[in-house]
């Protein structure tokens, strides 16, 4: 990995898309260690989460983990999600945020040196792609080491850099916890998925 102490960097965390990646790879990840470990690598300048939230549940398995974040650190991006039941009768989450980091990537790409984008979808690529035309050098975060890839192959060979998130763990993460021991909103007692292409 190529940072530099004079960097000017931000990260684009699709959250749905690193927390199935880490959940394959049985790790949680530590979002305080997230931040203090880009802290480390050059001048953070914004660290974006992005996720979709059902509004009209009572109780939202991520609530504890979104308010923690905007409380802790991180710019925080949320859009009501759609619920529905797939066709073998699974009730799954719609909650795509492709077009909120693309503005977000674009907006801030000009004062940036460096972006970490932590996701695996291939739609990225163009972006990217852009985005190393003004000059400014792309990670990506996903991981190769599940069956299958949780990476894009185009994104792979896009980005100036791949992070395996799993060589990450020891930095940013810890095994995943029991799911009696679990916070809910960590546990996946509701079997709730994020479906960001239905």
């Amino acid at each position: 990995m190529t940072f530099y102490s004079t960097d000017k960097i931000a990260l684009f965390i699709e959250g749905a898309n690193l927390y199935s990646a880490a959940k394959a790879l049985n790790i949680d990840i530590d979002y305080k260690k997230l931040l203090e470990e880009f802290r480390k690598r050059g001048i953070l300048v914004r660290a974006y989460y992005y996720t979709a939230i059902i509004d009209d549940q009572e109780y939202s398995p991520i609530r504890p983990l979104v308010d923690w974040l905007d409380y802790n650190g991180f710019t925080l991006v949320t859009k009501s999600a759609r619920e529905y039941t797939d066709s073998q009768g699974r009730r799954r989450v719609k909650g795509d945020m492709d077009v909120e980091i693309t503005c977000d990537v674009m907006d801030l790409a000009d004062n940036l040196d460096h972006i970490v984008l932590f996701t695996g979808d291939g739609d990225f690529r163009e972006l990217v792609a852009r985005v190393q035309a003004k000059g400014v050098r792309v990670s990506v975060v996903s991981t190769l080491k599940t069956n299958p890839p949780m990476i894009s192959d185009d994104l792979r060979r896009q980005a100036d850099t791949f992070i395996e998130l799993s060589d990450l763990a020891n930095m940013v993460g810890r095994p995943r916890q029991n799911k009696e021991d679990m916070p809910r909103f960590l546990s996946d007692d509701e079997d709730e998925d994020l479906d960001e292409d239905a």
